[in-house]
């Protein structure tokens, strides 16, 4: 089930098949490869998956990590909290983006009735070709995905035993040494598997951008997935799809293989 599409989708993406009626896929080499990297669209795809990716695992591993030690305290309603929390993960992407497209509407979206309330003019959050429409989607990634971080940092965290705190608080350790020297080495581990699982997720956005601005406007938020997805099923240039979807799978492959390596490593060194 793995193997047998990447192989088909791997051959496929040395012809020029266009789905064409009476049209059978025709080898034309390395063809695809050359034309897709000459093309300003694909350059700004992967500038815009690399920004993306990295503004939003930034994002979302501090916060992730702040709110897991901030949930790990014991306080009225912390269950509550927690609960609330992960509603964004569990609910459906495409609905959640679909609900802040609602949301960030230029004409009647709660975001502008708010906007407008303070005092300021209403902002077209998904329809500026500026980096403003980007930073939204990154935003909207963050809230969406943070809790996900969060839970898989506070399960690491329960794992510590509470000797190495009570030795910490008899040493007089203030609350920023505390954090350093016990739950981040300690629970480095399950840090590191949560972004790791995270950043690989992150560059393969798809659903959220498509819900919302499709790669619009002018392609200032179009990622290596919607690039690839517009070839195939928009253009019908399937050889050349597949030839996106070759080069994307390499690049996640080697974020994952060099991220491992420094988790390795890491891991040695605690």
């Amino acid at each position: 089930m793995i193997i047998a599409p990447l192989v088909y989708n791997f051959s496929l993406s040395f012809t020029d098949w266009t789905m064409a009626v009476n049209k059978a896929p025709n080898f034309i080499g390395l063809a695809n490869y050359i034309e897709v990297f000459k093309e300003p669209r694909f350059i700004s795809s992967v500038g815009h998956t690399l920004v993306f990716s990295l503004i939003a695992i930034a994002l979302e591993s501090v916060l992730g990590i702040a709110l897991a030690v901030l949930i790990n305290r014991k306080f009225h309603g912390r269950r509550i909290v927690q609960a609330l929390m992960l509603l964004p993960v569990v609910a459906t992407p495409v609905a959640l983006g679909m609900a802040w497209k609602l949301i960030l509407e230029p004409s009647i979206g709660f975001a502008n009735v708010v906007v407008t309330a303070l005092g300021f003019e209403a902002r077209k959050f998904l329809a500026t070709t500026s980096f403003e429409s980007m930073l939204v989607l990154i935003l909207i990634d963050v809230w969406e995905w943070t809790p996900l971080i969060m839970l898989m940092v506070y399960a690491g965290l329960n794992t510590i035993p509470q000797d190495p705190y009570e030795s910490a608080l008899i040493d007089g350790a203030n609350k920023w040494q505390t954090f350093t020297q016990i739950p981040l080495p300690l629970a480095s581990s399950s840090i590191l598997v949560a972004i790791l699982m995270r950043l690989i997720d992150v560059v393969k956005t798809f659903d959220i951008i498509y819900a919302t601005t499709q790669g619009g406007p002018n392609f200032a938020t179009e990622n290596i997935n919607i690039y690839a997805y517009l070839n195939m099923f928009s253009y019908y240039e399937f050889g050349k799809a597949a030839a996106i979807s070759v080069l994307f799978f390499i690049v996640v492959m080697g974020i994952g293989g060099g991220f491992l390596k420094v988790k390795e490593k890491l891991e040695v060194e605690y």
